[in-house]
């Protein structure tokens, strides 16, 4: 969506409250011995306060309140009671709320007890990557200067973005126009412009980064097994530096 008033912008600074509510909640949890579905119901909690719901079961159907992914798992795993989380792992909570009808998304990765270096490295990168990606996501640039700032900065650590993966548009459902790329794409000439509200969400493998959907028909994991890493954040596009509508 596009702001287009101050009552929507607050909309939307409104639900991404609560995204970020539940992340903290949800991360504080996170230890190993809980299991995927304990750490949902900790989201669906902080959602019931407020009010809000699952984007994800909302629009989709999904399983779930939030999407809980562990190592190879990238993007979309099914919060289970039978899925345990144990020293070593790294954990993405991925977590899209509606509230009086806003949507804001956001994501992070938790490494858990003694994760090995390469995957600390690899959720570091991520971060640094949405973090880069922040400062080209000015009115009347380019859409791929936001690809082109992640792929520089997860390539020139060693690792990969997964392409068929990438960020989009946001607020008044889970995914909307524009795509936008983890990866440079030169003949994009696609333009930002202020008020555009989108999701901005590295998610990168410590492999090739090429993905498969398992058997569940929701879980998106690298094809190698190989870790991966996802951080993610709603910001509100201007002439300056973006809203950041999930911090």
């Amino acid at each position: 969506m596009t702001i287009s008033n101050s009552d929507e912008l607050e909309g939307i600074l409104r639900v991404g409250k609560v995204v970020k509510s539940a992340l903290d909640t949800m991360k504080q949890a996170v230890k190993p011995g809980m299991t995927t579905q304990d750490i949902d119901d900790l989201c669906a909690a902080v959602f019931d306060r407020n009010g809000a719901r699952s984007g994800p079961q909302l629009i989709y159907g999904f399983p779930g309140v939030a999407c809980i992914s562990i190592n190879e798992e990238a993007v979309h795993g099914i919060p289970q009671q039978t899925k345990t989380i144990r020293d070593g792992d790294l954990v993405k909570l991925d977590v899209v709320a509606e509230l009086n009808g806003y949507f804001a998304d956001a994501a992070i990765t938790v490494d858990v007890g003694r994760v090995s270096s390469r995957k600390r490295r690899l959720a570091r990168c991520a971060r640094s990557a949405l973090l880069n990606a922040l400062r080209p996501a000015r009115a009347n640039r380019p859409i791929n200067g936001i690809g082109r700032s992640i792929q520089t900065a997860v390539e020139r650590q060693g690792f990969n973005v997964m392409p068929e993966l990438g960020g989009h548009g946001v607020g008044r459902t889970v995914h909307e126009e524009p795509f936008v790329p983890n990866y440079y794409d030169p003949w994009d000439n696609r333009q930002l412009h202020s008020g555009l509200v989108i999701a901005i969400e590295p998610v990168i493998s410590g492999g090739a980064g090429e993905s498969v959907t398992e058997d569940d028909g929701w879980t998106i994991k690298t094809v190698d097994g190989a870790p991966s890493a996802h951080f993610e954040h709603t910001v509100v596009i201007t002439q300056h530096d973006p809203i950041i509508v999930t911090a």
